[in-house]
């Protein structure tokens, strides 16, 4: 084995010697018994990074909302942006009538259809 660097360069007038490379032998160390270890490390107050079990509470169910759904032979959305006030206003009469919120438009549009028919007299 050479004692001198090899080139960069690829200078080929001096083989590489490669001859003293090689693995070294597996050495037979026998590790110490995980209870020896863990004696140890206690002795040691090396805290353990084992996750520790954790009781978890029972989940809290959350309250439910009461669904708006009935069928009522309306099956096409409509989509619209409106104020926040007007969404308020809009619910708070479908909650006080009883109505669904469709039959909330239609009572709406029908009510507006007739304020437009006295106006355009």
């Amino acid at each position: 084995m050479s004692k001198t660097r090899a080139s960069i360069f690829g200078d080929e007038a001096a083989p590489l010697d490669l001859s003293g490379f090689a693995p070294k032998a597996p050495q037979d160390i026998q590790a110490p018994p995980a209870d020896t270890i863990r004696a140890v490390s206690e002795a040691a107050r090396f805290p353990s990074r084992e996750a520790k079990p954790v009781q978890l509470p029972a989940p809290a169910t959350p309250a439910k909302r009461e669904q708006r759904r009935h069928r009522t032979g309306r099956n096409v959305q409509f989509n619209i942006r409106a104020r926040q006030e007007t969404i308020d206003t809009f619910l708070a009469i479908a909650d006080r009538e009883g109505w669904v919120l469709g039959e909330v438009l239609e009572h709406a549009m029908a009510a507006l259809e007739r304020e437009l028919a006295v106006r355009n007299r």
